[in-house]
């Protein structure tokens, strides 16, 4: 997209007063033109058809269909980049599989104030979703190659970090639905608001072959477990004589986020070292791309996503041209990295 140049945004949502509450909040963002709103699936794949927006935000649950399943429609006629607008809702990530490259929680609209910070933050995504890369799914199963086992030598006390923003829901669970059941603990940042991080955690929980948990403060590292950060508490690693832990605690926003990358592989490069490794996902700005740095320069291997398989080549990029990247890598390939890696 053109430098200064608008990003043409349809509205797709069912309510009458959402959709002029939202249109009217927008109508004098310097960077987003309303082309449009919908009422429903139907009137938005019309206007869709007619005026060719470059992203569309759309209500996961719709009267005539669900999100789902109009993304699934659309998607492979017309790649364009959705921002979704959700409740709490197990649903989203269903429709992020499906296609949507982010989503925002709906406020709550009895509170100008909640509005106004949702009304920022979707004007952020809208305008990171206009540059993404739209996931179309496969037409048909891809067909895994077998991975490496992994050796009994690789049990050691080892640590793997991932972070990961946009696009990253899927990137992390195409990963870790390759790995086994015997994995090192695995620590992950994953942006996304309060409440979600659970449902996430629950989800990557029935679909790998470990077990999956937002983390707890106090946590232990536990080989064949994998711990998500909260949606509002930065996490770190820590160790003592019984061996790792998290701490989990609210904080500052750092590198513009709380939970932060940086701050979890921060305190992975100090308290783990060369017994930990580090892959940067897709997601846009930099948040990750030092500590990633630090976690190589204590000798920890690093691994970052390559732009070819990104949604949003931003934090991998960065983390890539400052050195902090040992192997960069398309997403279906880094699992068997991370296992050839533990096996030497």
């Amino acid at each position: 997209m053109a430098i200064n140049k608008r990003v043409r945004v349809l509205i797709v949502d069912d309510s009458l007063f959402f959709r002029t509450a939202l249109q009217k909040a927008l109508l004098n963002n310097p960077h987003i033109e309303i082309i449009g709103t919908a009422g429903s699936a139907a009137e938005a794949e019309k206007k869709i058809k007619e005026l060719s927006p470059d992203v569309v935000t759309m209500d996961v649950e719709m009267p005539d269909m669900r999100g789902t399943d109009f993304l699934k429609k659309l998607i492979p006629t017309n790649p364009v980049p959705v921002v979704l607008v959700s409740s709490l809702d197990i649903g989203i990530f269903e429709a992020l599989s499906a296609g949507a490259v982010d989503f925002v929680q709906k406020p709550n609209l009895k509170s100008s104030d909640d509005f106004t910070v949702f009304c920022k933050e979707l004007s952020t995504k809208i305008k990171i979703a206009s540059s993404a890369k739209v996931k179309k799914a496969p037409a048909a199963p891809v067909i895994s190659l077998p991975l490496p086992t992994l050796s009994k030598s690789a049990m050691s006390e080892h640590i793997i970090a991932i972070g990961a923003s946009t696009g990253g829901t899927e990137a992390t669970v195409e990963i870790l639905k390759q790995l086994p059941a015997d994995i090192p603990g695995i620590l992950i940042v994953q942006h996304m608001p309060v409440g979600f991080t659970k449902m996430y955690a629950d989800r990557l929980n029935k679909l790998c072959k470990f077990a999956v948990a937002e983390a707890q403060n106090g946590d232990r590292v536990k080989q064949g477990q994998a711990l998500v950060a909260a949606g509002d508490k930065h996490m770190t690693l820590e160790k003592d004589y019984k061996g790792y832990y998290v701490k989990c605690a609210a904080g500052e926003k750092v590198s513009g986020h709380c939970p932060s990358v940086d701050v979890m592989f921060r305190s992975v490069a100090k308290t783990a070292g060369k017994d930990a490794m580090g892959v940067i996902l897709t997601g846009m700005g930099r948040d990750g791309a030092s500590g990633l740095l630090e976690m190589r320069n204590n000798g920890s291997f690093t691994i970052g996503q390559d732009k070819q398989t990104c949604v949003v080549y931003g934090m991998p990029m960065v983390a890539y041209d400052i050195g902090a990247v040992v192997k960069q890598a398309p997403i279906h390939a880094i699992a068997g990295i991370i296992i050839q890696k533990l096996n030497k």
